[in-house]
């Protein structure tokens, strides 16, 4: 920890690998759940610098178009908000944000909320009704660029009745709008926001402002003095970007740092009690084996599921250090998960008589393209499994932009493993245009049905049809299902510790005298 004086002013997930503890397999890292009470205010430093070791650094500040969950990691909650925010210590519960309350028509089709009082941007201008209605039209305008547009594709109008309130109309029922509300497509901008200003600047109204951004090294943000609410207790948070985990390690134990994310469990010996505290906490992290199903012999799905049944999950465990394992795309805190891992259980014998049966009896040569952060470990772990079954694995690492535009953009690819880390992200596989290639006309009707559900427990049980199907149909591979473990200097408070590649909310923060 450092006093306020003497500090100077990525679609897919792709934080560094972080391993699990779980139903796939349990190491003990010494980890726990909580942490200690933070003191009263009293006792607290309430002039302290807290610095906080992330693994990938934004390529922009601009949250309306530019990718990469690095940027939602510092930015939502903290600079910017939406009207309704997601609690992920409480598997991600809708909870009030910019909006004190909202009511749902009887029909589903009208959202009303109303706002707080007192909100500002950090330019000093109060934050309106008319400036949530502009955000939103920017969502819903044709041919808007935001990234998330299409999950507002439901909304007809939005208007701004009077400043404190705001009407959102529906062309049908969505389940999912206020959850969609909860991320990046929900953040409210000031009216007349240029967008392409925000690459290196901000004007949230969030507890903490934007207070210097050194590419390549470190992002700080400084606490908000006039922010409506509860005033943050901690005067600024510096992001040391280190990808490099022994290089993270030696931060956190010299002192450099005083919060490590995206620990690697095999590495916690040293991070003892009474100097440290370790914290798990889930993590929507699943690490995904796509088949390019677009092309031979990922279109035979006798192939997709060989591979999937010559993969022994708990190898991975193993080799990780701890894990979970999934079955499909759903982890355990959405309301859709069930335990699908009995879908294509490790059988090296049935994948060897799959493979005959679809043409390739003497094995199959394939090719993995991984981006070359990632450790080797789970490449090793299917190299050797793979191996057991005749299917002969080459890994090919590549830069993180060059799997954006080969794998992702391209599709040009045979197997690829990458972190999917968003949150609730099972309509991927709705997307024939999407890297993975799976197209299945019964998984479009079921999620559209879903989302137009008249209540939660029917969108629900549609959702878990389509978790059953993807994985019955061997759409992709889910190896891992990643638990967050957080490293926590002694006389640090309120560090979030689930979801942290998510969001990591700094409104708890704290540091004693």
């Amino acid at each position: 920890m450092r006093r306020l004086a003497s500090i100077p002013a990525a679609l897919v997930a792709v934080a560094l690998f972080t391993a699990a503890c779980g139903t796939g397999g349990t190491v003990d890292t010494g980890s726990t759940t909580s942490q200690d009470a933070t003191p009263p205010d009293d006792k607290l430093d309430l002039g302290a610098t807290v610095d906080v070791r992330l693994s990938l650094e934004p390529t922009g500040l601009n949250l309306f178009s530019t990718a990469g969950l690095a940027l939602d990691q510092v930015l939502l909650d903290n600079v910017y908000e939406g009207l309704v925010s997601a609690d992920t210590a409480q598997n991600d519960k809708i909870v009030p944000r910019l909006a004190s309350k909202w009511d749902v028509s009887s029909d589903g089709l009208t959202y009303t909320f109303s706002l707080v009082s007192g909100a500002k941007f950090h330019d000093g201008s109060p934050l309106t009704s008319a400036d949530v209605a502009w955000s939103l039209d920017q969502q819903i305008a044709p041919g808007s660029k935001a990234l998330y547009a299409a999950d507002f594709g439901t909304v007809e109008a939005v208007t701004a009745p009077d400043p404190s309130t705001v009407v959102v109309k529906l062309k049908q029922r969505d389940t999912f709008l206020l959850w969609n509300l909860t991320q990046r497509g929900g953040v409210v901008y000031k009216k007349g926001t240029d967008f392409a200003t925000l690459d290196g600047a901000e004007n949230g109204s969030g507890p903490f402002k934007l207070d210097g951004w050194n590419r390549g090294s470190t992002l700080a943000l400084a606490r908000t003095d006039d922010f409506r609410g509860p005033k943050p207790k901690v005067a600024k948070v510096v992001f040391h970007y280190v990808a490099e985990i022994n290089a993270a390690n030696n931060a956190q134990q010299t002192g450099q740092t005083d919060v490590l994310t995206a620990a690697d469990p095999t590495l916690l010996q040293n991070f003892t009690a009474p100097d440290f505290q370790v914290l798990k906490g889930s993590t929507t992290d699943k690490f995904t084996l796509a088949f390019n199903i677009s092309k031979a012999p990922f279109d035979k799905p006798e192939v997709r599921h060989a591979i999937r049944q010559a993969i022994d999950k708990q190898d991975i465990v193993k080799a990780v250090g701890a894990g979970t394992v999934i079955g499909s795309a759903v982890p355990p805190q959405d309301p859709w998960y069930e335990d699908l891992t009995s879908i294509d259980r490790h059988d090296v014998e049935g994948a060897k008589k799959l493979l005959a049966g679809a043409g390739f009896p003497d094995g199959l040569p394939l090719t993995l393209t991984v981006p070359s952060f990632y450790p080797t470990t789970i490449a090793d772990v299917l190299v050797s499994n793979l191996k057991e079954a005749g299917i002969t694995l080459t890994v090919k690492q590549v830069e993180f932009q060059t799997w954006l535009s080969q794998v992702y953009k391209n599709h040009d690819f045979d197997l690829s493993l990458v972190d999917h880390g968003e949150a609730r992200d099972i309509a991927n596989y709705t997307k024939p245009s999407y890297y993975f290639g799976y197209d299945n006309a019964e998984v479009r009707d079921w999620y559209g049905q879903a989302r137009a559900a008249a209540d939660d427990a029917a969108r629900d049980g549609l959702l878990k049809k389509v978790a059953r199907k993807i994985s019955e149909d061997a759409a992709t591979d889910w190896l891992i299902l990643s638990q967050a473990h957080t490293v926590v200097r002694k006389g640090v408070y309120g560090v979030p510790s689930a979801e942290t590649s998510n969001r990591f909310d700094l409104g708890a923060l704290a540091v004693a005298k």
